[in-house]
């Protein structure tokens, strides 16, 4: 039982973390830190949860939702930062945990981080393939059947069965390639897709403040006698229940916009592939957060100024921002291709991100004989963990291709807010235990800081429903087997502990 929270020595990651030249590559710089962060933060969620947080909950004070929940990741930021200029290694909460609270802790949120990277690169690449089919039926007229681009367990209007999901299947595998490829040509293409949606968020921003109506913003926030609105599948809202108007409302539009923001713990993954990375990590994970935050506001305040917040949901549904441009924007339908096409590449960056933080801490569990080594084997040219990214190619693409968006898109969120405490703890402990040790960015007001961030994370994780409870417990479970079953006699580190 002594073993089983045994802690990974620091100065065995540190040297880990200098043998550059026997392990990944190390090529990105500040710049491509923070578009890896953009590239991982903005997807569907500035696109898909602001209509529906602004619809359902808050109302024009989304905005208000959007502080609020970038207030609660910039808490955890500064202490993913403070990691990551002190461990520069792959593995990011895994890593941390491992040097501060131990092994078995450190397996539980390595595992843990499946269900944050690897199914949420399966949740995005399900909606890629709806928002392909949206771009291929405005622009030629055709779609993919409906079989082929839905699960088994999903069935149309008209009664069609889904059978698999090939375009999810298909942007897996052409971005798993170019990862295997290599960390350098990935990050030139996360750059371009970056900068192409950024432009198209700036360009809606611009050109949308003109149509702005400033009764849509009165009230700011949604009265409680709003009365109810029937949602475009059917579903009534009714504004007088708790979480749907007035303060209450824009405390669940946080939650409900805090997924926007999932992703920026990712460029942590990447620290061992960095140049420099005391100083350009936090660098990264900060400034990426900040530039996201800022759109997102903005976005937010434009978007709920063109169209009453009612629309959202009688109308809008998933591709609201294309129906706001086509119905106020008179002049502008070309832009609401635009937004789809952006949509697109914000879901590829978003599922590049995934997929290279999820193979990055696998190298890192590997590393420590905790998983087998077979996902710490590097491509003898490109030096990138190819086994092991084609390996989760494979498990991603069943979750993508045959099991519904609903299912594997809940899991995500609680792995990501479980990492998250566990980092905000770890600052605490690090200063404890080794307050000597020299870091390049330290967290301010420690502990303030780590637990409110903390305190923030635990109220998000008690609001997720039971369902998603169970899933994480069953997950945990299986996790448990490998652990007793496989890692205990592999772990390198108990080996060290006589």
């Amino acid at each position: 039982m002594g073993k089983l929270f045994v802690k990974k020595p620091l100065s065995i990651l540190l040297s880990e973390a200098s043998e550059s030249d026997k392990g990944l590559k190390r090529t990105l710089g500040a710049g491509s830190l923070i578009a890896l962060g953009i590239g991982a933060i903005i997807g569907a969620g500035l696109f898909v949860r602001t209509a529906a947080a602004a619809g359902q909950h808050a109302g024009p004070a989304v905005v208000f939702s959007f502080i609020i929940a970038a207030a609660g990741c910039a808490l955890a930021g500064l202490c993913y930062a403070e990691f990551a200029s002190m461990i520069p290694i792959a593995g990011s909460a895994y890593t941390y945990s491992y040097a501060t609270m131990g092994e078995f802790v450190a397996w539980i949120i390595g595992w843990d981080l499946v269900l944050e990277y690897a199914l949420g690169a399966a949740t995005v690449a399900i909606g890629w393939a709806q928002y392909l089919n949206k771009l291929l039926e405005k622009s030629v007229g055709w779609t993919v059947p409906y079989q082929w681009c839905h699960s088994p367990f999903e069935t149309s209007d008209a009664g069609v069965h889904g059978i698999m999901n090939i375009p999810a299947i298909f942007i897996l595998l052409l971005l798993s390639l170019l990862l295997i490829r290599g960390i350098e040509g990935s990050a030139i293409v996360n750059n371009i897709i970056v900068i192409a949606k950024v432009a198209i968020v700036i360009l809606i921003i611009i050109l949308g403040w003109q149509f702005i109506n400033p009764a849509n913003h009165t009230p700011f926030m949604i009265p409680a006698d709003a009365g109810t609105v029937t949602m475009h599948n059917g579903t009534v809202v009714d504004y007088s229940a708790y979480g749907f108007h007035g303060i209450s409302g824009v405390l669940r539009g946080a939650g409900v916009v805090f997924f926007a923001f999932i992703g920026f713990d990712a460029v942590s993954t990447a620290a061992q592939e960095t140049v420099n990375p005391k100083r350009n990590m936090p660098i990264g994970i900060l400034v990426s957060l900040f530039i996201c935050t800022a759109l997102y506001i903005l976005f937010s305040y434009v978007l709920t100024g063109i169209a009453p917040y009612q629309d959202f949901l009688k109308e809008g549904g998933e591709a609201s921002v294309a129906y706001v441009i086509d119905k106020y924007m008179i002049g502008y339908g070309w832009l609401s291709t635009f937004v789809t096409v952006a949509i697109l590449a914000g879901f590829s960056s978003v599922i590049l991100v995934m997929l290279l933080g999820q193979t990055r801490v696998f190298y890192s569990m590997a590393n420590d004989g905790l998983v087998p080594k077979v996902f710490a084997d590097l491509h003898p040219k490109y030096r990138t963990p190819y086994r092991s990214q084609a390996m989760f190619f494979v498990f991603v693409s069943l979750f993508a291709a045959f099991v519904p968006d609903s299912v594997v898109g809940d899991m995500t969120s609680i792995g990501t807010l479980f990492a998250f405490v566990l980092v905000c703890l770890g600052v605490i402990v690090m200063r404890k235990t080794d307050p000597d040790l020299p870091r390049e960015f330290k967290t301010p007001w420690v502990p303030v800081v780590p637990i409110v961030g903390t305190l923030f994370c635990v109220t998000m994780i008690f609001s997720l429903g039971w369902e998603n409870w169970l899933r994480l417990i069953v997950w945990l479970v299986i996790g448990f087997f490998i652990y007793f079953g496989y890692s205990v006699k592999h772990s390198k580190t108990r080996k060290l502990v006589k």
